[in-house]
């Protein structure tokens, strides 16, 4: 059994007005550590009480399966074993022949149930009659298959289950919360899943979930350039997750401009972010780059370059972020990259323009994760970078509070990881030296769903 179970109720049967000769769980998912079976049961033997018996996938092969049992009625002791019946002798039922109205209680564990090895099996009964003395008892079994167990039957030997038995499957965890996937942490509310890199989010069982996904950063470019634009954000509220797995993508940033007198001065274009077939967020656009590119387009859009291409990237798709600054001609200067809820800054005096800032709607969830920026106890995810100066500025552009790099006369600042922000541009005038922007900041998604 794991440390610290968590049990999600996968199925429940309960038996109806005619009986039931068997109870059977079919297309059990493989996303637990082991299972369990409660169950309230009572036969219509006119003698009793009787065996609850357990096959695994249809397996009915008599050699497959061993019991060991001890039970008890309160002053005698009896222990047996069986083999060679196809089914393991899991527990006991209270018959129709005793007290009106009570029924047995079973619990049945069989733990590694996926594993390639045998399984164990570990029954604990006590089929009530509301008598003085009353069975009780407890069962080892083995079942040689080494498939994982995908079905589970519960038999009896003759005659039905009668109304209102009930049985109920469980998976069992180790799992916090109710899913599996992620870093997981919680506040006083919230269990959140954090994917760092991509990966798989899975429930356990039905949720409705907020999802927050973010894209990687734009690149920094080289040569009186722009930052980089931040990666598109977007939320998702109250969306209905079944048992299944999703498939999370956590974009890259973006590599920073690698300067000299080439194209490859230009940043490049953030990497976007998905959960499931959600909407992808994009990509932050990259830096503009003096005589070889504007700024990009993307989540948000790079920055403009000085002097010449010194139109900004701007945000498309729409509704994830905001567009670059422009740069400028004189003095020339790059503008910094557009952010989740500001548009980039342009020149002011020769100095490179800020990059906006990121989004802190989601200050809380960076509190709870450790993630995004944190700003005097607020947190910020997908700022943009900051432009580079003019040769004479006093100051380069600031990155965007969400993870957004600052510019600079050599290399740009980086994005921050897992943020999204953009990174910061380099100056590298007309030379063909080998200053680079700075890479823009990986990507992040997010899964929370109420305690």
């Amino acid at each position: 059994m794991p440390t610290n179970p968590n049990m999600v109720a996968i199925q429940t049967v309960t038996v109806g007005s005619g009986g039931a000769a068997n109870i059977e769980f079919t297309s059990i998912p493989a996303s637990y550590t082991d299972l369990c079976v409660k169950l309230s049961t009572r036969d219509d033997q006119s003698s009793g009480p009787n065996y609850i018996y357990v096959q695994f996938n249809n397996d009915t092969s008599t050699s497959n399966y061993k019991t060991i049992f001890v039970r008890g009625n309160g002053s005698t002791t009896a222990s047996a074993s069986a083999t060679n019946e196809g089914k393991i002798r899991a527990a006991i039922t209270t018959s129709v022949s005793e007290t009106a109205s009570t029924f047995s209680n079973c619990d049945i564990y069989i733990p590694n149930y996926t594993s390639s090895n045998q399984k164990s099996v570990s029954g604990d009964w006590v089929p009530e009659n509301n008598a003085t003395a009353t069975f009780m008892g407890l069962t080892a079994g083995l079942w040689t298959g080494t498939s994982a167990i995908t079905s589970l039957k519960l038999t009896r030997d003759s005659g039905n289950f009668v109304q209102y038995t009930t049985a109920t499957l469980y998976g069992v965890t180790s799992a916090q919360g109710s899913a599996t996937g992620g870093i997981v942490t919680s506040d006083a509310n919230y269990y959140y899943h954090t994917f760092v890199a991509s990966g798989t989010f899975t429930p356990l069982k039905s949720l409705s979930c907020d999802v927050l996904v973010v894209a990687g950063g734009g690149g920094g470019s080289s040569r009186l350039a722009g930052g980089g634009g931040a990666g598109g954000l977007l939320y998702y509220s109250n969306q209905s997750l079944t048992n299944t797995a999703y498939t999370v993508t956590v974009g890259a940033g973006g590599a920073g401009g690698s300067g000299g007198n080439s194209s490859t001065s230009l940043g490049i274009v953030g990497n976007n972010s998905q959960f499931g077939s959600l909407t992808a967020s994009a990509g932050g656009g990259r830096g503009g780059s003096y005589q070889f590119g504007n700024g990009g387009n993307g989540g948000s859009g790079g920055g403009g370059a000085g002097l010449i291409n010194m139109t900004a990237g701007t945000a498309s798709p729409s509704g994830q972020g905001n567009n670059g600054g422009a740069g400028a001609a004189s003095p020339y200067a790059g503008g910094g990259g557009g952010g989740a809820s500001a548009t980039g800054s342009s020149p002011v005096s020769g100095n490179g323009g800020a990059g906006g800032n990121g989004s802190s709607t989601y200050s809380s969830w960076g509190l709870a994760t450790s993630t995004g920026q944190n700003s005097s106890g607020t947190y910020y995810y997908a700022g943009g970078g900051g432009g580079c100066g003019d040769a004479n500025a006093s100051s380069h552009g600031t990155g965007g509070l969400g993870g957004g790099g600052a510019g600079a006369g050599t290399a740009g600042v980086a994005g921050t990881a897992n943020t999204g922000g953009g990174g910061g541009a380099a100056r590298n005038e007309f030379d063909a030296g080998g200053v680079t922007g700075g890479a823009g900041g990986s990507g992040i998604v997010i899964v929370r769903y109420a305690k």
